[in-house]
C-alpha cells in the first residue's frame, strides 16, 4: 500500500474543509445557479461574481503551523470586534527590561484610530488565527492617520498574537493572507510602522515590506502589491 505523505494528507484535509464550507463548486452547484437564474447569462454571471467576491473576502484557509497544530485563518466576525482592543494592547512593543504600560493606554486618541467603529471605514479588513474556536492572533488594516500612514489610498497594518503563539509562523501567514486580500481588492500597496528594535522587522521584510522612511525609533515600511 502506498504511504501517504504528510503534505498530501494536509492537501486532502484542505480539500475536505473547503468542500464542507462551500468553497468548491460541483456540477450540481453550477446547475442550481443556472436553473435559479433561468439560464440567463447576465444573471448567472452576476451571481457568480457576487459569490466569488464573498468567498475571496472571507479568505478562509485551513493551515498547519511549524508545530503541526492545525488552525484556521478566517475573517473577523461582526460580534468579535472587541477582540481588536485586546490585540491592540498585545501589539504595543515593550523594550527588554521595560514595564508593560497600563491597559488603558489603548484609550488614547492616537491608538483608538486602530479600533474605533472598525468595519465602517475605508480599508477596514481583519483576519484572525482561530485554534478550535479560540482567536489567538489578528491582522487588520485601515486607511487612517496612524504612525504608518503614507497617503489616503494606502491601508496601514496592525498585527499581534498572544505571547504563547508567537514564533510559530502564524504571524507570517496572517500577513501573507492579508496582502493577498488587499491586492484582490485593488490596493496598490500597504504600509506599517515598527520600532527598530522589534523582532517583527525581520518578518515584515520577509513578506515583502521595505523601509521607505525612518526616524530615531521607527521604520516606516511599504509593501508594493
Amino acid at each position: 500500500m502506498k504511504q501517504v505523505k504528510e503534505k498530501e494528507y494536509e492537501e486532502f484535509q484542505q480539500y475536505l474543509y473547503n468542500k464542507a464550507h462551500g468553497y468548491i463548486w460541483t456540477p450540481d452547484t453550477l446547475e442550481l445557479i443556472c436553473g435559479g437564474n433561468d439560464n440567463e447569462p447576465e444573471r448567472i454571471g452576476k451571481q457568480v461574481l457576487e459569490m466569488l467576491g464573498r468567498v475571496r473576502n472571507e479568505r478562509i484557509s485551513h493551515m498547519t503551523n511549524d508545530k503541526y497544530k492545525k488552525y484556521v485563518i478566517r475573517s473577523l466576525h461582526k460580534g468579535e470586534t472587541n477582540l481588536l482592543k485586546d490585540f491592540l494592547y498585545e501589539a504595543i512593543f515593550i523594550a527588554k527590561g521595560a514595564e508593560p504600560p497600563a491597559r488603558d493606554i489603548i484609550e488614547k486618541l492616537e491608538l483608538r484610530v486602530y479600533t474605533d467603529d472598525f468595519g465602517s471605514k475605508k480599508g477596514d479588513n481583519c483576519l484572525v488565527a482561530d485554534f478550535g474556536g479560540k482567536v489567538v492572533g489578528a491582522v487588520w488594516t485601515r486607511i487612517m492617520n496612524d504612525y504608518g500612514h503614507v497617503d489616503d489610498e494606502t491601508p496601514s497594518f496592525a498585527i499581534s498574537l498572544y505571547k504563547e503563539y508567537r514564533g510559530q509562523g502564524i504571524g507570517s501567514q496572517l500577513m501573507v493572507k492579508m496582502l493577498e486580500l488587499l491586492k484582490w481588492q485593488g490596493y496598490e500597496r500597504a504600509s506599517l510602522a515598527v520600532q527598530k528594535a522589534n523582532y517583527a522587522v525581520k518578518m515584515y521584510k520577509k513578506v515583502g515590506f521595505k523601509t521607505v522612511e525612518e526616524n530615531a525609533e521607527e521604520y516606516i515600511m511599504v509593501c508594493e502589491l
